[in-house]
């Protein structure tokens, strides 16, 4: 039964997983660290913050790298369903309480990617950025 085999994961993306506000942002970027897992930069920021989930994304995809608006609404599409399916790979590590990360996605190719890609390169970054977190915390 395909139901019991996913039983405890939430595969939703609501309002408080996502990453809003200008300082909140600005923080971000100003104090975040950077990784790559092309074809995407990925920058996180760990906070003490009190929020209702434990990790928030940011997709930005620049209108430098795909010109076309339709382009640019497809990755981010396609981006934001990639984190909503492997998330859980992020949260069920996750071991200190009260911690909360901020995540970035930066698009940094020319053209427009297929899905596995952008999967594969989201899987990768979730799992490197909790080996990374984990190191640095508890």
């Amino acid at each position: 039964m395909l139901l019991s085999m996913n039983e405890g994961k939430c595969f939703s993306f609501q309002k408080e997983e996502r990453v809003t506000g200008k300082k909140r942002i600005e923080s971000l970027f100003a104090q975040g660290h950077s990784m790559m897992a092309f074809p995407f930069r990925v920058v996180y920021l760990e906070t003490a913050h009190p929020f209702t989930v434990p990790l928030s994304v940011l997709i930005s995809i620049p209108k430098k790298r795909l010109r076309s608006a339709v382009s640019r609404n497809r990755m981010k599409r396609l981006a934001r369903e990639a984190y909503r399916l492997n998330k859980h790979l992020f949260n069920e590590i996750q071991t200190c309480e009260g911690t909360h990360t901020d995540i970035a996605f930066i698009y940094v190719k020319d053209k427009l990617s297929d899905f596995a890609t952008v999967e594969k390169s989201v899987r990768k970054a979730l799992i490197a950025l909790k080996k990374q977190i984990g190191k640095e915390q508890c």
